[in-house]
């Protein structure tokens, strides 16, 4: 994920840079973070996740728990998969991983 978090970030800065006029390498060097890029999230679907925010780091994996699929969430610097949500909910709606055995 420091990867991926880190190519967004020079990404980021090389598309402001092209749109502001600057040129030269600056789109080769582009489409050469972009392909990177791809590199990586092919890598994370290969695995099973999927990746939610990239400034962040943060991804999500179907997980199952009494019988139904929720999401197992995860961020870059979380030691360990600590949070999951609902299918339909998100980042906001983030719960321990002990409130599993409590949500019905």
């Amino acid at each position: 994920m420091r990867d991926i978090v880190a190519t967004f970030e020079q990404s980021s800065d090389l598309q402001a840079r092209l749109a502001g006029g600057s040129g030269g390498t600056m789109q080769a060097d582009l489409e050469g973070q972009l392909l990177r890029m791809q590199g990586f999230l092919d890598e994370l679907q290969a695995i099973g996740c999927e990746l939610k925010d990239y400034r962040m780091g943060l991804v999500d994996f179907i997980g199952r728990h009494q019988g139904r699929d929720v999401c197992l969430c995860w961020r870059l610097g979380e030691s360990s998969v600590a949070f999951w949500h609902e299918m339909d909910s998100g980042f906001a709606g983030r719960q321990p991983v002990s409130a599993l055995n409590q949500a019905e």
